[in-house]
């Protein structure tokens, strides 16, 4: 089981590391264990600007992963349809891969470049 107290390091670790570039927003992750949330946020006006979940998408039999790649691509086009290109991909406490790698794969496929 994780600490908190080691789940809010790495947070703090990978978002610092982020800081360098605070003129492009933030693409943020969130995973619970039955589903996904990512959403772009403006750090300087500290507002969300798009956000897409598993629960906006309809109820099918993908895997989660699946569900994982298909939200990526939802968040990809609306920030395309909204004129943001350029992200920062932010992972917060969550490795790279499984479900979160899903969703960057998803957002790179539909043109949104980090």
């Amino acid at each position: 089981m994780i600490n908190q107290n080691q789940k809010i390091r790495r947070t703090k670790r990978v978002r610092g590391s982020l800081s360098n570039n605070l003129g492009v927003p933030r693409l943020s992750v969130f995973r619970s264990n039955q589903h996904i949330w990512a959403q772009i946020i403006d750090d300087k006006h500290g507002k969300t600007l798009v956000s897409a979940s598993t629960k906006t998408i309809k109820e099918s039999k993908e895997t989660k992963t699946q569900k994982a790649t298909m939200v990526g691509e939802t968040i990809a086009a609306l920030a395309i349809d909204k004129k943001i290109n350029k992200v920062r991909f932010d992972r917060g406490p969550y490795r790279f891969h499984g479900r979160v790698k899903a969703v960057a794969e998803g957002a790179r496929s539909k043109g949104l470049n980090f």
